[in-house]
């Protein structure tokens, strides 16, 4: 969904180093849930094109291309986690910071709502400073405070990712998202890759979203056209 801004948004996967020299200041909260195999996941781009705008009394629809709903590609990455039933999700979207953690989770299905920890945003951060910094930076500063043990991010953003921790990103496609043929492919493989190498796993983790305690503030909507806004 495109809101203020847009609602947005290889090696096969390899044990985890911490990325510890990513800034990210010292009074942000650390995460309720640490450790563990993390997918951080952006939306727009990834589980819809990218082109997400919202409009009061419609809600998120995808603008351009026509012919397309928003989150229409979540049952496909459902498919793909299927095998890893420990694997977590943490929100990497802009829908967090605009609708709020518990809204934006809400909006996956049954199956991927009940892998999600977490978000890369809180209400308690600064939210100025966090929309300044770039998505990889965003991602790398969760990751220096969460720990996973493993992970893996899908967003169509590549900005901020230097070059030591690209391998951990599965960059998707603005209008096919994860469907593209190259983008599942290397998406299944990293999955599998980040399996091999990450050892035994975690036990499976079923978190309910409500009343989780990183839930954000609910986001103001800008409003950028006749009663629209991007995501």
């Amino acid at each position: 969904m495109t809101m203020p801004e847009a609602f947005s948004g290889g090696l096969a996967g390899t044990r985890m180093t911490h990325p510890a020299a990513v800034p990210a200041p010292a009074a942000w909260p650390g995460p309720a849930r640490t450790g563990g195999r993390v997918l951080y996941l952006d939306f727009d781009g990834v589980l819809h094109p990218e082109n997400v705008w919202q409009r009061p009394g419609i809600g998120p629809y995808v603008a351009t291309p026509p012919g397309h709903r928003v989150f229409e590609l979540a049952p496909l990455l459902d498919q793909a986690l299927e095998p890893y039933p420990d694997l977590q999700i943490v929100l990497a979207t802009n829908w967090v910071r605009v609708l709020s953690f518990t809204q934006a989770a809400r909006r996956l299905p049954a199956g991927l709502r009940a892998r999600v920890i977490g978000a890369t945003y809180h209400s308690r951060m600064d939210a100025a400073v966090f929309q300044e910094m770039p998505r990889g930076v965003q991602v790398l500063a969760d990751v220096s405070r969460r720990r996973p043990a493993a992970w893996l991010a899908l967003d169509d953003d590549a900005e901020g990712w230097a070059p030591s921790w690209r391998e951990h990103l599965v960059r998707t496609h603005a209008v096919l998202g994860i469907s593209a043929p190259e983008v599942f492919a290397e998406l299944r493989e990293k999955l599998a890759g980040m399996y091999r190498e990450g050892g035994a796993g975690c036990e499976p983790t079923r978190p309910h979203v409500a009343g989780h305690e990183e839930r954000p503030d609910l986001g103001r909507m800008v409003v950028s056209g006749p009663g629209a806004s991007r995501t």
